[in-house]
């Protein structure tokens, strides 16, 4: 799938109150699988978007990329990776969780929003256990560590990723490049229509299906699909 550039290196973007770490056990084995170099993001949670944004234009001074996120990282990748055609070579989609700058029933910004409002009132603690009851152990391990990292800036996080637009139509049907689009099929929060709709809009996709346990089990499945699907 990829055009006749190869990438320098795969630019990994987390999602909303994730981290590093995790976008690090996502793409790296497939990235070092391939020969390609993981830059995995970490987020400022003063400023999310504009974080990520630097990352990939610094590492595509080095040559085109190929831009990886899940769910709000995901977004950010295409809207950049749109913007910059020629420093890309594709885009990793796992788990997007919208189409459109209409969020009021995108269930990942309503999630947002609200976990935003109890951190507030509540402080980290009580909600980090309310979390860790209502998730998988897997995922609430990983957000554990991450909104304690994030913490005190996390529910400004939180807000801005409720509050960004996501890529529209008209994006994904004019978008040049390979996209890979992954959808867990049990997901709630990142609903599988909307990766379904991705995947007819864009040109040049492709869509992957996996399970919330196979994800859960061995995060580098993302890698492996998407990655592996540009090769």
């Amino acid at each position: 799938m990829f055009a006749s550039a190869q990438p320098t290196s795969v630019v990994a973007l987390p999602g909303s109150g994730s981290d590093a770490d995790f976008a690090t056990r996502a793409f790296g084995p497939a990235s070092a699988a391939h020969g390609l170099d993981l830059v995995a993001v970490e987020p400022d949670p003063r400023a999310v978007v504009a974080s990520y944004r630097a990352a990939l234009a610094a590492a595509a001074r080095s040559g085109p990329v190929l831009a990886a996120g899940i769910s709000l990282g995901a977004a950010v990748a295409l809207e950049w990776a749109a913007e910059h055609p020629d420093r890309v070579v594709g885009v990793v989609a796992a788990l997007p969780a919208w189409t459109g700058s209409d969020t009021v029933g995108c269930p990942a910004a309503l999630s947002a929003t609200a976990t935003a409002e109890q951190l507030r009132a509540d402080g980290l603690a009580a909600v980090t256990e309310r979390m860790r009851a209502d998730s998988p152990r897997w995922l609430a391990e990983a957000l554990a560590q991450s909104w304690r990292a994030q913490w005190p800036h996390l529910p400004e996080a939180l807000e801005e990723a409720a509050d960004y637009k996501w890529p529209d139509a008209q994006r994904l049907v004019t978008f040049p490049r390979p996209i890979a689009v992954i959808a867990a099929v049990d997901d709630p929060v990142h609903p599988v229509a909307v990766a379904e709709e991705w995947a007819a809009l864009a040109p040049h996709a492709q869509l992957y299906r996996i399970t919330l346990d196979e994800l859960g089990a061995d995060p580098a499945i993302l890698g492996h699909r998407g990655i592996g699907a540009m090769r």
